[in-house]
């Protein structure tokens, strides 16, 4: 790599190319062949403690690090594959010059080549750091995840563990699962499906309570409408994590409400807000309204503000009445603006993890399993790793939740107005 721009006399960059191979051989033969043979067995796989060696003497044997194994595995796969990368611009590089000395013309320098990724390819060279932290920090860390859904990396098998090909899919997908984890298909359909609605209810009752709040404080028969959008704004103001818990704690048991409701008689026993199921599942969706719907409301105050008043003038010549005006302009005109909103305030619902664990923490868990009524998909990932060690069936969670959310926000994005009429309202 880089003989063809040195025989082109472009010494310098040449030089690079090949002092750059000769870097990449002497690390793949010191680093790279052993951590790439170690992706085979992710070892060799050694539970540590003491043991006899060759020479018949009782020495203590470090455990198999196979987390770091396979890291520097996954490293080097991507190193290899930008090598390859870098090996083929060094060809067309190269061919490059020589199409030029074959017409007669110039060769550029390094020092020209330079000043056209600062002129004519500076969009190249302003992408390439977001690009390298993209593959470093996204794109590698995902794969290394991914794997982690293959093997047998849990509670019982740290820090060495071995490949068990698809044996996590099967537990989670087999109905009678795995006892020992508390996972089966009929809880991962279970969490599934209360995540689905869970992600439609809070994405579109905040979105209509919230159009309808705006409407109403926007209406000319309203008083004081700064004052009504700083009651609104006062809980955005408060960190969600702070209300959660306050909240959390009155609806306790020996919570104020249900202390406040039997002193006044209202009720004899404690309402079930996290003991029963359907109450549980209300009491989040009711308080993610009180949270999301003053920034909807902000939003969607901007737009309404922004709608040609041409259009209702127009609306109300012709004799439509406001139910007419709103399905026909207003509706239309928000719903056009906010598509793109709402499919990243839907995905981002799917994986709300603060509502859920701050407020009720999944509540209630039936016994023998390990997700509660409320928990979405990435709660019960997060209490399978954090609470439980089961890192490799989270894994296979953290790729079906992945999964959902790319069909979901494709096949929604794709089919709305935004999309295909992107014209409409310019």
């Amino acid at each position: 790599m880089g003989l063809g721009n040195l025989a082109r006399r472009q010494y310098a960059k040449g030089a690079v190319f090949l002092l750059g191979e000769v870097a990449f051989v002497v690390l793949l033969f010191v680093n790279g062949i052993p951590s790439l043979a170690g992706l085979g067995k992710l070892g060799p796989v050694t539970k540590g403690g003491q043991q006899w060696n060759s020479n018949g003497q009782f020495v203590n044997v470090n455990p198999t690090n196979s987390v770091q194994v396979l890291l520097y595995g996954v490293a080097w796969v991507f190193l290899s594959v930008t090598f390859v990368l870098v090996w083929v611009a060094a060809v067309k590089s190269a061919y490059r010059a020589q199409v030029l000395a074959r017409d007669g013309k110039r060769v550029p320098s390094i020092l020209e080549d330079g000043r056209d990724l600062l002129d004519g390819r500076l969009h190249a060279t302003l992408l390439t750091l977001p690009t390298l932290g993209i593959v470093v920090f996204t794109i590698l860390p995902l794969v290394f995840m991914i794997s982690m859904a293959f093997t047998s990396f849990d509670a019982n098998h740290t820090p060495a563990f071995n490949w068990v090909g698809l044996h996590n899919f099967g537990v989670v997908f087999s109905r009678t699962g795995s006892t020992a984890i508390g996972v089966n298909l009929g809880l991962f359909m279970r969490v599934l499906a209360w995540t689905l609605v869970w992600a439609v209810l809070a994405t579109f009752l905040n979105f209509f309570l919230g159009m309808f709040m705006a409407m109403v404080i926007l209406r000319r028969g309203t008083r004081l409408k700064n004052m009504w959008r700083a009651f609104f704004s006062m809980s955005m103001a408060v960190p969600q994590f702070v209300s959660l818990l306050v909240i959390n704690q009155m609806l306790q048991d020996q919570g104020i409400v249900n202390q406040m409701l039997k002193s006044w008689g209202l009720i004899d026993s404690s309402l079930p807000f996290f003991t029963n199921a359907w109450w549980a599942r209300a009491t989040v969706v009711v308080v993610n309204l009180w949270i999301g719907i003053p920034f909807t409301i902000m939003q969607i105050t901007g737009i309404l503000q922004n709608v040609p008043g041409e259009l209702y003038e127009a609306a109300k010549i012709d004799g439509a009445n406001w139910w007419q005006m709103y399905a026909k302009i207003t509706l239309p005109y928000i719903f056009f603006v906010l598509t793109p909103y709402l499919i990243v305030t839907f995905t981002n619902n799917i994986n709300n993890f603060n509502v859920i664990y701050l407020l009720s923490n999944g509540a209630p868990t039936p016994v023998g399993d390990s997700a509660g009524q409320t928990d979405l998909l990435i709660t019960w990932l997060y209490k399978l790793t954090v609470d439980r060690g089961n890192y490799n069936v989270g894994a296979v969670i953290g790729i079906l939740t992945f999964v959902v959310l790319g069909v979901v926000a494709l096949i929604t994005y794709r089919n709305s107005g935004s999309y295909k009429n992107e014209e409409a309202f310019r």
